[in-house]
């Protein structure tokens, strides 16, 4: 398992808390079943994804479910994870999202959100995110050899060769903005709404796909069989 990179850290100060909200209670409308247990690899793309998840090695992972969330919970592997269920998961995305922020310990330092049914994301690119949050303060080009956690940027969002995508990563301070949204693309805008704050981070390759049709699914899949 590869070991977290110094960039996470300044020379002489404690090492930030970072933690990882896994998003997966939607409740697949357009798909017409549960997107979370499609057959992915060795076992169903939440598999996938908390495997990720695992190897980012964060401080504390919260998975929130919402629709189908018995049914995910008797297939899956969530161990390692803390499951908060979202009662108003019909509401949007950003409802799971502040029910994760709830659980939270106290002493996080950063947020890494990650999406249930897009599991192409991968850790080395947590990573990435996570390490821009120190090194840039919000609108400066670096923290400083003396940086301490409470010196972390705002925003820290991967651009890719087509566009921006997940993980993104928020510092502690950011965390009120986001609990406060509402519906479904809430995250984008606030983005928008805090540009000044947000730092993108070099990512090789296309936005990792995430599923909401059968035509996601496959195309997902024959993405999967071409890499092996």
């Amino acid at each position: 398992m590869p070991s977290r990179p110094e960039s996470l850290r300044a020379p002489g100060c404690p090492e930030p808390r970072t933690a990882g909200i896994i998003l997966a209670a939607g409740v697949s409308r357009r798909l017409g079943r549960p997107k979370q247990l499609l057959p992915y690899g060795p076992g169903v793309l939440l598999d996938a994804v908390l495997a990720t998840a695992r190897d980012c090695e964060f401080g504390q992972t919260v998975l929130a479910l919402g629709g189908a969330a018995a049914e995910v919970e008797r297939t899956v592997d969530t161990s390692g994870c803390e499951v908060v269920l979202n009662p108003d998961f019909g509401e949007g995305c950003a409802s799971s999202i502040a029910t994760a922020l709830a659980a939270l310990h106290p002493d996080i330092d950063a947020v890494v959100l990650l999406l249930g049914d897009q599991p192409g994301v991968r850790a080395a690119s947590v990573r990435a995110v996570l390490g821009a949050l120190l090194q840039t303060g919000s609108g400066a080009p670096s923290a400083g050899a003396g940086a301490a956690p409470a010196d972390l940027g705002g925003i820290a969002v991967c651009r890719y060769d087509d566009g921006v995508g997940h993980p993104l990563a928020f510092a502690r301070r950011m965390l009120p903005d986001l609990a406060a949204l509402h519906g479904d693309k809430a995250v984008w805008k606030l983005l928008e709404q805090r540009a000044d704050d947000v730092v993108e981070v070099r990512t090789p390759g296309p936005v990792p796909w995430d599923v909401d049709t059968e035509e996601d699914y496959r195309r997902l899949l024959d993405g999967l069989q071409g890499a092996v």
